[in-house]
C-alpha cells in the first residue's frame, strides 16, 4: 500500500519539491490532503495532478476559488483551523510540516497527536516548543523525521549508531549572500541583493535567514531537540560549496559526513522513504569536477544573529519563541521594504532583552510570548525607523 502523504505548506518550495519526489514514486506515494496559503493558481495544479480529498487555503476567498476550479469532488475549506484538519486527515499515515514559521506549530502538535509519522521541514515548531513537541511524539510513539538538509544529514550519519559515542555535530552552513560581504556591505544591503542565494533555492523567508544566519542559529536549536544533545556540542562551520550537509564527530576522533549535491528533495525522499532508499532523478555528485571543499568559522561579528540563538536556546523556557517571532516581523519588515537589512538583528535583540522568559512554559504560554514578541517588534520597528 502506499504511504498516504498529508501536506503543509504545498504550494512553498519544499511543498513543490514533495510533489515532485511523489510524481517520481506513483505506487510508492498517494497526496490525500494539501494546505497553503493564498496561491490559488498553484494549489489549482497541484489538485488537478494529485487529486487530494482535502484542500486548505488560508481564506474564504482562495478558498471559494479554489472550489470553482477543482469541483465537488474536492473538499475545499479555509481558516485558522483548516491546517490542523488536514494535518489530522484520517486517511494520512504521513505528514509534511512545510509551512513557514510558528503557523506550522499547531497543526504539526495535531499530526503527532493523530499519530501520524512527521516529516519535520518547520523548524520553527521545534524552536518554539521543542519541550512539547518531543515530549508528545515520544508520548505516542510518532517518528519525527527531519527534512531540512542539515538535519536529514546528521540522522543519516547517526543511523546505527548510540548518540552517547557522539563528541559533537557539525552543522553546516552555506554562508549565505552575504558570507564574503564587509560589514559595511552588509548595512547597504537591498532586498534584491539577500534574496540572491548562492546554492540553494529556497523561499524568501528562509533566503533572508540564511543571509542573516538566523536560519543556521534556529537548525542549532533545532538539532538540540531532534538529536537530545547540549549545546555545548553541536557546532557551526561555514562551507561555501553546500556539498557536505552536516558532520558527526565520535569520541574515538571519526567523522561521518553525508555529501551531495544542494538538492532538497534528497533529504525529502529520505523523510519519506525511511528506513528505505529509493531512485531519485537528481544531479549527481562528481568529485572530479568538485576538486574543493573549503570550510571557516562563522564571523560572529558579522553575524550576530547565530550568537543570539545560541543564547537564546541555552536560556531556554520562551526566549527561543521570543528570538523566533521577532526575527519573522523583522524579517517580513524587510521583504517589504520598511527597513533596512541591520534593523533585523536590533529588533531580535530589543524583543531578546526586553522579555522575562518562563522557563518550562506551557503551550498557551508559548503562544502568548509569540505575541508578545510580535507586539514588541512591530512597535520598536516605529520608533526605530
Amino acid at each position: 500500500m502506499p504511504e498516504k502523504i498529508a501536506i503543509l505548506g504545498s504550494t512553498g518550495s519544499i511543498g513543490r519539491s514533495t510533489l515532485n519526489v511523489i510524481a517520481q514514486h506513483p505506487d510508492e506515494f498517494e497526496v490525500v490532503a494539501l494546505a497553503a496559503g493564498g496561491n490559488v493558481r498553484e494549489m489549482v495544479e497541484q489538485a488537478q495532478t494529485f487529486k487530494p480529498k482535502l484542500i486548505s487555503m488560508a481564506t474564504k476567498e482562495a478558498a471559494e476559488q479554489v472550489q470553482r476550479e477543482v469541483g465537488q469532488e474536492v473538499r475545499v475549506i479555509y481558516g485558522e483551523d483548516a491546517p490542523v484538519e488536514v494535518a489530522s486527515h484520517p486517511e494520512a499515515s504521513f505528514v509534511v510540516s512545510a509551512i513557514v514559521g510558528s503557523k506550522g506549530l499547531v497543526p504539526t502538535l495535531a499530526a503527532i497527536r493523530a499519530g501520524k509519522k512527521v516529516g519535520l521541514a518547520n523548524k520553527e515548531t521545534l524552536v518554539s516548543a521543542g519541550h512539547i513537541v518531543t515530549a508528545e511524539a515520544k508520548k505516542r510513539q510518532v517518528p519525527l523525521l527531519p527534512i531540512d538538509s542539515e538535519h536529514s544529514a546528521i540522522f543519516q550519519c547517526l543511523n546505527g549508531e548510540r548518540i552517547s559515542e557522539v563528541r559533537r555535530l557539525i552543522v553546516t552552513a552555506s554562508g549565505g549572500a552575504f558570507r564574503d560581504w564587509t560589514r559595511e556591505q552588509i548595512e547597504n544591503a537591498t532586498v534584491e541583493q539577500a534574496l540572491k542565494h548562492p546554492n540553494w533555492s529556497m523561499g524568501a523567508k528562509v533566503t533572508i535567514d540564511s543571509a542573516t544566519l538566523m536560519n543556521k542559529g534556529l537548525e542549532v536549536i533545532e538539532a538540540h531537540w531532534l538529536f537530545d544533545l547540549p549545546y555545548e556540542k553541536i557546532d557551526v562551520i561555514i562551507h561555501p560549496q553546500s556539498i557536505i550537509h552536516s558532520m558527526v564527530e565520535f569520541q574515538d576522533g571519526a567523522v561521518m559526513a553525508q555529501l551531495g549535491t544542494p538538492d532538497m528533495r534528497v533529504p525529502i525522499q529520505y523523510a519519506l522513504s525511511y528506513p528505505n532508499r529509493l531512485p531519485l532523478q537528481t544531479e549527481r555528485l562528481d568529485f572530479v569536477a568538485l576538486s574543493r571543499l573549503d570550510f571557516r568559522p562563522p564571523d560572529l561579528e558579522r553575524f550576530p544573529c547565530l550568537k543570539m540563538a545560541y543564547e537564546a536556546g541555552k536560556t531556554g523556557g520562551t526566549m527561543p519563541t521570543v528570538l523566533n517571532a521577532a526575527n519573522e516581523v523583522a524579517v517580513q519588515s524587510f521583504l517589504a521594504g520598511e527597513c533596512p537589512f541591520p534593523v533585523i538583528e536590533e529588533l531580535v535583540e530589543r524583543a531578546l532583552s526586553a522579555h522575562e522568559v518562563v522557563h518550562n512554559p506551557t503551550l498557551e504560554e508559548i503562544m502568548e510570548a509569540d505575541r508578545w514578541a510580535r507586539a514588541f517588534a512591530r512597535e520598536s520597528l516605529i520608533r526605530i525607523t
